[in-house]
């Protein structure tokens, strides 16, 4: 009953020190534009409300945060990316992100067959729509960064012009090559390959989409 919100607080806490870390690390460093500051502070925030709803949660349950042990995977990915961006943003704001949205169903479901819809509702309502922008906001700034890096023309966002506006000038060589760099970074700062199955839905909400991520699975196995 306590490990699942216990995780979940763990995971929260743990992605609002990268939303703060990641502005103060790459933002001036990288001269990132204020759009990708506004972001990762919306990214922290809500990862701060998550958490102190989850936290709340578990002393309803008669648990509290930190009487259970949690593994140190987001904070050793920040750790590992701590000076390189786009590795950065491609595994902590989309790999880990965006396993959370392939696993959330799951576990609410869990929840709801328990008849604990309190914390269901929790799950459902507030925490899963949240990790579907923050995952959002890993591709995006990915992307921009790409795109920069190849032509710094097409990454010079105009006071009036939002990044959003400036990608759907992408054209389909540009993406390809986005998703090649995608794929390189993944395999050279992630261990090992995505587990499927994958959350296609939500993914595809925060433009995740599957070419992104499938050459980089291992295939289920039949029984």
């Amino acid at each position: 009953m306590f490990f699942f919100p216990h995780a979940n607080s763990y995971a929260c806490f743990s992605c609002l020190s990268d939303g703060q870390d990641i502005i103060a690390r790459f933002g001036k460093q990288e001269a990132m534009p204020r759009e990708f500051f506004t972001d990762f502070v919306k990214v922290a925030q809500d990862e701060g409300r998550h958490f102190m709803l989850l936290a709340t949660r578990l002393k309803e349950l008669g648990s509290s945060y930190g009487s259970l042990p949690a593994h140190d995977g987001l904070w050793d990915s920040a750790m590992a990316t701590s000076n390189n961006l786009l590795a950065r943003l491609a595994i902590e704001h989309c790999v880990h992100e965006a396993r959370g949205l392939d696993v959330l169903p799951t576990t609410i479901a869990r929840f709801g067959s328990g008849k604990d819809d309190e914390t269901a509702d929790l799950l459902e309502k507030v925490v899963y729509p949240g990790e579907i922008t923050h995952c959002a906001a890993g591709v995006k700034w990915f992307k921009y960064l790409c795109l920069r890096r190849k032509s710094p023309d097409k990454g010079n966002i105009t006071s009036s012009e939002t990044v959003s506006e400036s990608e759907d000038s992408i054209q389909e060589e540009d993406d390809d090559e986005v998703i090649q760099k995608f794929h390189e970074t993944v395999r050279a700062h992630f261990r090992g390959p995505l587990k499927p199955p994958f959350n296609e839905e939500a993914r595809r909400a925060a433009g995740f989409y599957p070419k992104w991520y499938e050459p980089l699975s291992i295939k289920e196995e039949c029984c």
